[in-house]
């Protein structure tokens, strides 16, 4: 599944059809879909004017920047109607204005009435620059600044910085004053553990993994701040349900060379999980509990002593920094227990490897069933979704979607986040492509998987840009690059083949995902902010194009980045995801003789572990139908020459942009 915003690309042409707002309309046209919101919006404003407010600012995360969050969390989607996982709002006493990236700009256009601007950027700058014409001099612009990362904070601080007007943190949410008891009630389902069978290692040795590092550090820090979900549920080995698809649980963790702070919600404790925490009670392993609420509290208590918190300004909320006194800070963008998640031990790369196998075995099933339906008419995108979903069920350790199945047919597969509903549902036909990005979650790890298909016969441009979309893929996966590469200086290798005829995307190449945690797991992937590749890493690799109003393509794998087998220690990727492309959509001329060499080989390792799989599970025709696409292809006619040119243009590409990133 596509995240973050690679390019903010100009305004999507506005579609004829009924499904957006047309506010320039008199009088104004709202779609069904959109929510009025005019009521929220004078509550909003008044508590405002109560606080001496003159603009406020929403995300859409929670207090652990989540992207995924709760929907007790999400104050941005319930006072603009908007449901997209990224934006921010901003209200003033008469305007307001939702930003959010390409993903998102025609979903915004059917959930948004007319009380709102949409702003197809996402950058901070362009946001302070519409609160400084909009607000005059002396205005006071606030939020809560338990929603706010330390490096969010700042980027607004100095988007305000000379102008006069004061960012003024209100700890009172004035969402939540609005929303009142309308609001959905805290979580309230077991924390359990995780079995030891999918555990790369004991929390235990995790614990003192981490407290290595800290002894190590040059600058000695006393103790470890975790405000990210993923990293609790990651250290001590539990796992909640807290935020739907993410099976994660509210906490803070503060660990320290001799003791260890869970603030959490006890009474939710499964009595497995509260004897494994507590096994060694008295001493350096034992898990204090306390309070969810009290994390702030503590945190203050502890920094007036002789101590250093080391911290990842990505996951930390301006509202806890701010108790720690600058000089007993210890600054990076993750912490090392982000990072240490990041990297999965031999066990946690096996447990990946298992589950995508099993996954493989309900997408083909799904793929199949799709074959023989969608020409007699019997299937939506609504029924599509829910039927893998179902499918995935049925598999030996799920626990469920890893995300809400995009099921999308003809032109909403243009819209790279589409979800059908009940309401809203186009059937899918054997005249129109259709986009499957679905992933499950699983004890031993968690799937992301996209693949487009068409039954019928496609255009040209369809057969071109799909192929095109497959060769990014293929050149990125069998990249070899040196250790520690960052991910944007390989990321083009996926958009070459499209930029070679002019065509592009506009979302993220790849993301990182977890073992039973997030579907997108930073900080690994392909974006500026993501770390350098290292071998145990888990990325995506999706690249795509998108044609609004007609069609959309994404193929998406994860991959392993493991040693490659060259002389010197370079990298490469092993793709786990087990699935074959539709061959309806490759055109053969197009691919190198080393790409369909890639494929060939992929397949036939898609046979060697999913085959026995599908028969072990009694899936005879699923079987037959894996033999029928997984057939080789023909190296057809295209010369050795070409093939060296195709490596001499790859080599050369790569050996500039690392040049480039050196200098």
């Amino acid at each position: 599944m596509p995240t973050g915003c690679a390019m903010d690309q100009p305004p999507q042409a506005a579609s004829a059809n009924t499904d957006i707002r047309n506010c320039s309309a008199d009088p104004p046209y709202l779609p069904p879909t959109a929510i009025n919101t005019t009521a929220r919006l004078a509550a909003l404003r008044g508590t405002m004017r109560a606080h001496s407010v003159h603009a406020y600012i929403v995300p859409s995360t929670d207090a652990h920047m989540s992207e995924y969050i709760a929907e007790r969390d999400s104050r941005l989607g319930w006072l603009t109607g908007f449901t997209g996982s990224a934006g921010t709002v901003v209200v003033t006493w008469d305007k307001a204005a939702l930003w959010t990236d390409s993903r998102y700009w025609i979903q915004a256009e059917r959930q948004l009435d007319c009380n709102w601007e949409l702003q197809r950027t996402t950058w901070i700058k362009s946001i302070g620059l519409w609160i400084l014409e909009a607000v005059p001099v002396g205005a006071n612009i606030s939020l809560d600044p338990f929603l706010f990362s330390i490096d969010t904070w700042n980027s607004y601080s100095q988007a305000l910085h000379g102008s006069g007007r004061t960012l003024l943190p209100i700890e009172t949410n004035l969402v939540d004053q609005v929303w009142g008891d309308q609001r959905p009630p805290p979580a309230s389902s077991e924390i359990y553990s995780l079995p030891a069978a999918f555990t790369g290692s004991s929390w235990q040795e995790k614990v003192a993994g981490i407290r290595q590092q800290m002894e190590q550090h040059v600058r000695r820090p006393t103790a470890v701040l975790l405000s990210g979900l993923e990293e609790t549920a990651w250290l001590f080995n539990l796992r909640g349900n807290d935020i739907p698809y993410n099976p994660v649980f509210y906490s803070y963790t503060l660990l320290t060379n001799t003791s260890i702070s869970l603030f959490v919600d006890e009474t939710r404790l499964a009595a497995a999980a509260l004897q494994s925490l507590q096994a060694g009670c008295p001493g350096p392993l034992c898990v204090e509990l306390q309070e969810y609420g009290q994390a702030r509290a503590h945190l203050r208590r502890y920094a007036q002593g002789n101590v250093t918190v080391w911290l990842g300004t990505e996951y930390t909320t301006y509202g806890l920094y701010g108790v720690i006194p600058q000089e007993k800070l210890l600054e990076d963008s993750y912490s090392p227990v982000m990072l240490a998640k990041a990297v999965k031990n031999a066990k946690e790369q096996e447990l990946l490897r298992a589950a995508h196998v099993r996954d493989a075995v309900a997408v083909i099933q799904y793929l199949l069933w799709l074959e023989k339906m969608v020409p007699q008419g019997q299937v939506d995108e609504f029924s599509g979704a829910r039927h893998i979903d179902m499918l995935r069920q049925a598999q030996e350790h799920n626990r469920g979607p890893s995300f809400q199945s995009i099921s999308a047919s003809g032109l909403n597969a243009a819209l790279a986040h589409y979800s059908p509903s009940n309401r809203s549902s186009r059937k899918l036909s054997v005249d129109e492509m259709y986009l499957s990005d679905t992933g499950g979650q699983y004890l031993d790890g968690t799937t992301d998987i996209t693949r487009t298909m068409h039954w019928g016969v496609p255009t040209p441009l369809q057969k071109e840009a799909y192929t095109r979309v497959l060769m990014g893929n293929i050149d990125l996966s069998r990249l070899i690059f040196p250790p520690n590469t960052a991910g944007r200086v390989v990321e083009s290798f996926a958009r070459r083949a499209l930029w070679n005829v002019g065509l592009n995307y506009g979302h993220g190449t790849g993301h990182g995902i977890g073992n039973f945690l997030s579907v997108h797991e930073w900080p690994v992937g392909f974006q500026s902010n993501n770390v350098p590749l290292m071998a145990g890493m888990f990325t995506s690799i999706e690249p795509g194009y998108y044609r609004d109003g007609e069609f959309g393509i994404r193929i998406e794998d994860v991959a392993l980045v493991v040693e490659a087998q060259t002389k010197k220690p370079f990298l490469t990727f092993e793709v786990v995801s087990l699935v074959p492309y539709d061959r309806n959509l490759i055109d053969l001329s197009l691919l190198s003789p080393e790409q369909i060499q890639y494929l060939n080989a992929y397949y036939e390792t898609i046979r060697v572990r999913v085959g026995p799989e599908l028969q072990r599970q009694r899936l005879e025709e699923e079987y037959r139908w894996l033999q029928r696409n997984t057939e080789p292809f023909p190296l057809g006619s295209a010369t050795t020459a070409t093939a060296t040119l195709g490596t001499l243009v790859l080599a050369s590409l790569l050996s500039a942009l690392l040049t480039g990133l050196q200098a």
